[in-house]
């Protein structure tokens, strides 16, 4: 694939991806490129049957510190059309990954702040170590989490998110994992195992049920469907009437593999 300046995207055999933050010097931070070059990833990703599952990393020892220093300097310069302009293209960042059609699984070594929330909050599972700090600290700036507050609160509720988005503390994974943000909490030694779990769960399950099941999941809790048993019954439908739907049931009748487990 592409390279990039901000990111790595690697691609195993399996149809793994990895695609790692790389800005370690500035403990990730996004800017302008960021933005672009993920907006970016998630498009190319999107549209490579070849991958199976998608692993969110980072370079370094911070996960993501949110916005990058230049990049709000150069926002809080620009006229108002301007600042909708940069907002704009990182909300669009975070619905193209929000909405990529393959499991997202978001690999967190360390601290997220701000726009890191944002990006775990995108993620279908997030695997994050232990003593990991998280905050969502835009109102000691003056600011509001406006644009990453559509998955956050999502992910975490109104409740949790008056407390956390009002007061700008840090909370730990355990506190994460409680209110919804972060699945599975594990030691340092113990992260690349965890997330090779999830992977390997998803290499059990046909690539198109699962991305029909995300798109399930997405309509109901967010009240997209104006029918949801209707929607839900055709969704099921569909997948019965699929390729991938008469595989699975005659390799389950017969006892046979499953055509999309490899090995």
């Amino acid at each position: 694939m592409a390279g990039y300046e901000t990111l790595t995207l690697d691609t195993d055999a399996r149809g793994v991806a990895i695609l790692t933050l790389n800005r370690p010097d500035k403990h990730n931070a996004m800017n302008a490129a960021m933005i672009a070059e993920l907006a970016d990833a998630a498009k190319r990703l999107a549209a490579d049957e070849a991958v199976r599952v998608v692993v969110l990393a980072a370079a370094g020892p911070t996960f993501c510190a949110g916005g990058d220093l230049g990049w709000m300097r150069d926002q809080a310069a620009k006229d108002r059309q301007g600042k909708i302009d940069g907002a704009t293209e990182l909300a669009l960042m975070l619905k193209a990954l929000d909405e990529l059609p393959k499991p997202l699984i978001g690999r967190v070594q360390g601290n997220a702040f701000g726009g890191g929330i944002g990006l775990m909050s995108v993620c279908d599972i997030v695997v994050a170590v232990e003593g990991v700090q998280l905050a969502l600290t835009e109102t000691r700036l003056g600011l509001i989490p406006a644009t990453i507050g559509p998955y956050v609160v999502r992910r975490i509720g109104e409740g949790h998110a008056r407390r956390f988005f009002l007061n700008a503390r840090r909370f730990d994974v355990a506190a994460g994992r409680d209110i919804g943000l972060v699945s599975v909490v594990c030691p340092a030694d113990e992260l690349d195992a965890a997330v090779e779990a999830e992977v390997a769960a998803f290499l059990e399950c046909a690539p198109g049920a699962v991305a029909s099941a995300k798109t399930l999941v997405q309509a109901l809790a967010r009240d997209a469907a104006d029918d949801p048993v209707g929607y839900s019954i055709g969704l099921l439908a569909d997948r019965w009437e699929s390729d991938e739907g008469r595989a699975g049931i005659e390799a389950f009748l017969a006892r046979q593999p499953m055509p999309w487990v490899k090995g």
